[in-house]
């Protein structure tokens, strides 16, 4: 989209940024100052890691799913004491999960090995597949998975298992791998469960009104690489939606027993939903801990100004799974484009987003030495920087060590739902595995990141060093320049950056 389409201007704020004084810090005599947005939410439990993890039992999705593709689907995993595993995967046709298109059936065995060396809270596993099945619910399905098949000859072997669409049977399942299946036409058609190399098991307590807390248990597997090329050969070291336990799982929860009762004959057809209209207005924040692929973990909150489209985020970023340990935090102003649906993936809506300033704050002795050890004015003016002190580096085009260019253009996939609670849900659109930016409209996501929760509908500015009394409603703005498409909205690290941190 080009630069002339977005909007004339936008509100550059001082939102309070997080200023903790970093894990091991001497002379703890700094004060904690945390805009309210960001304080624990009423659903932000603590959350308790079992290590090891402990699988046994039925896991379920608690609702549709989107992986990149895109492709819509829930899940149904079941793991016996004997490390053997039943899985099912429902595909869909649309992104309310109603209207399904092939199931998968998948057994086979998982063991567990140890600690995670990339991921810190998670553990390696292993896994091996004894069979995999396909039962098509319809004719077209049958025809979009064999249009999946190159022309190898492995697949061309492969596409001989599937039948015509003229031969097609309701019910039957197909063998894609198994003892009766010569090669391993579930690898042709580029399906993995490398998933399961990644694991972590957490527990935390959901509060009820007039009622004990419910017990809520969640099993976090391996993220699916954006590029499905790329899939056969990447090991996970982020996350995806996580499942939650059939016997302790989030109330109320439409979807979960559907989900739970189904089998690859039977795929759930969950309750329809209502579309929401996109209304960005207000402040959203990550309703926990976030972890992505090359070992970033972080939380994020975002202040959106729907009057004349201008935004601001906070992205504080952390050094372990519980985001307890800061390392840095980075905010982000500029201005965003109208909305327009998508035709890719349907219920999104694309948008385009401009980042035109920055400001950082090392909240570690390690980002700060290695900030100060930097190329002069390469990130912010002349002078050092200390630990826990925000310093603004639009006037030097960025941040060089941690990859951060400005100004900055990204085509964006949004969309917003309400959860059964009632609760105002944001996704944004999940970043590339490989590090690099939507910063084309051919890279424009095509699935989800984790949900931003809806914190209140005026935003609030607050200074952190000038103490809790400039706690006010945030007022006036300045010119957004134009210029050309660049690329960010999630600012991603180098790699060279991941090893300081």
């Amino acid at each position: 989209m080009p630069a002339a389409m977005l909007p004339y201007a936008c509100v550059l704020v001082l939102l309070g940024a997080r200023t903790a004084e970093a894990a091991g810090m001497a002379g703890a005599g700094h004060l904690r100052w945390e805009p309210r947005c960001q304080q624990p939410l009423p659903n932000r439990a603590p959350v308790t890691a079992l290590l090891p993890p402990r699988l046994d039992g039925p896991w379920i999705s608690t609702g549709c799913e989107v992986r990149p593709g895109p492709e819509f689907l829930t899940r149904s995993y079941t793991f016996y004491p004997n490390r053997l595993f039943r899985a099912y995967q429902f595909y869909y046709r649309d992104p309310s999960c109603r209207e399904p298109a092939h199931s998968l059936l998948i057994k086979g065995r998982v063991r567990l090995r140890r600690a995670s060396w990339v991921t810190r809270g998670a553990t390696e596993a292993d896994y091996h597949l004894y069979k995999v099945g396909v039962v098509f619910h319809s004719r077209r399905a049958l025809l979009d998975v064999a249009g999946r098949l190159d022309h190898s000859k492995v697949s061309r072997d492969c596409a001989h298992r599937l039948p015509p669409a003229w031969a097609w049977l309701p019910g039957a399942l197909y063998e894609l791998l198994g003892a009766g299946a010569e090669r391993d036409c579930a690898a042709a058609l580029g399906f993995t469960m490398h998933e399961l190399s990644l694991v972590r098991v957490q527990r935390r307590l959901q509060p009820e009104p007039r009622a004990a807390p419910r017990l809520v248990e969640e099993l976090y597997l391996g993220d699916i690489h954006t590029d499905r090329a790329e899939r056969r050969h990447y090991r996970p070291t982020g996350y995806q939606r996580p499942l939650q336990s059939a016997l302790h799982h989030a109330h109320p929860c439409p979807a979960c027993s559907l989900i739970a009762r189904s089998d690859e004959h039977h795929p759930p057809v969950l309750p329809p939903q209502v579309a929401l209209p996109l209304r960005l207005g207000g402040r959203w924040v990550s309703p926990g801990c976030e972890v992505r692929p090359a070992v970033l973990f972080l939380t994020r909150l975002f202040t959106f100004h729907g009057h004349n489209r201008s935004w601001e985020g906070y992205y504080h970023h952390f050094s372990d799974p519980t985001c307890r340990q800061p390392t840095f935090t980075v905010y982000a102003a500029g201005c965003y484009t109208k909305g327009t649906p998508s035709a890719k993936v349907r219920g999104g809506t694309e948008l385009v987003f401009q980042v035109t300033r920055a400001r950082i704050t090392p909240m570690d002795r390690v980002t700060t030495a290695m900030l100060n050890f930097s190329e002069p004015s390469s990130c912010g003016g002349p002078g050092a920087w200390a630990l826990g002190a925000e310093r603004d580096i639009t006037a030097t085009n960025g941040c060089l060590p941690l990859g951060i260019r400005l100004p900055h253009v990204e085509y964006e996939l949004f969309r917003m739902e309400r959860d059964p609670l009632g609760q105002s849900l944001l996704f944004i659109g999940q970043r590339p595995t490989d590090g690099s930016s939507p910063d084309t409209p051919e890279k424009r996501p095509t699935s989800y990141q984790a949900p931003l929760v809806l914190c209140d509908s005026v935003a609030w500015g607050f200074s952190p060093q000038h103490g809790a009394q400039l706690q006010t409603p945030v007022r006036g703005g300045t010119p957004c320049p134009h210029v050309a498409p660049l690329p960010i909205l999630l600012l991603v690290l180098r790699p060279a950056l991941l090893q300081w941190l």
